[in-house]
């Protein structure tokens, strides 16, 4: 489902991302690591056609996204760590806006909308601006606007942020209900626990380069830890020497 060959992004004559080679399955749920700098963002921009690459190819669904950007884009969803949304339309509004952009029928989407909104908690404040909601409220938000449409490739910019627990709880059933029914997670995040609990494998970035990848298994046996933490420790330590 998503593919990249030898893929490269330089800033100002320095490589974020460099000989990147990512095989990411149907269903099958990833997290991409690493610390501050490392490229994950830049990462998840090239691979939702935010950014283009310097060289290399990306591929998803088998669709090469340079030439098939429209195609692509139609299959899946990006949820920032910063959300973006029009502050000055309602939730209500916004939601209708996005589903009419990927043409869901109309019963439909209105059906969809009141569902998200009654599992998160947001149905009193359906009416209300944007830019009268909480950081957190946005968030919520932004991911129902990406359920919204099924994509079938999800990208997370560090999902969790400025949730609260009954949020995280929700979020973390509802993405592995729909890794099950089939959907397609790439997330980038610095909280070890989190991708411990939901990922099927693991790839650790440093200064742009895919330096550890596989399932938590298979890092314990070739890293000789534990814990996920011990192992992401252990790798960037080693290199930063």
């Amino acid at each position: 489902m998503v593919k990249t060959i030898n893929l490269y992004k330089s800033f100002n004559g320095k490589w974020a991302v460099q000989n990147l080679n990512l095989h990411i399955k149907k269903g099958e749920f990833y997290c991409l690591l690493g610390p501050n700098g490392a490229g994950k963002t830049t990462t998840l921009k090239l691979l939702t056609t935010l950014l283009r690459p310097s060289r290399g190819k990306i591929y998803i669904k088998g669709l090469d996204i340079e030439k098939y950007p429209y195609e692509s884009k139609k299959i899946i969803g990006f949820i920032p760590d910063t959300p973006f949304i029009y502050e000055n339309l309602t939730a209500q509004e916004f939601l209708t806006f996005i589903g009419n952009i990927f043409k869901i029928d109309k019963k439909e989407l209105a059906k969809k909308i009141e569902y998200y909104f009654d599992i998160f908690g947001l149905i009193t404040y359906r009416d209300c601006l944007l830019k009268e909601y909480s950081h957190g409220m946005r968030q919520k938000i932004v991911y129902i606007s990406n359920f919204l449409h099924e994509p079938e490739v999800l990208f997370i910019d560090e999902p969790l942020v400025g949730l609260d627990p009954q949020a995280i709880h929700l979020i973390k059933h509802l993405l592995l209900e729909k890794v099950k029914s089939g959907l397609t997670i790439l997330m980038c995040t610095h909280i070890l626990s989190i991708a411990e609990e939901l990922s099927h494998r693991v790839g650790i970035l440093h200064a742009g380069e895919l330096i550890a990848e596989g399932t938590l298994e298979e890092l314990r046996r070739n890293i000789d830890k534990t814990s996920l933490e011990e192992i992401f420790l252990t790798l960037t330590k080693n290199l930063r020497k």
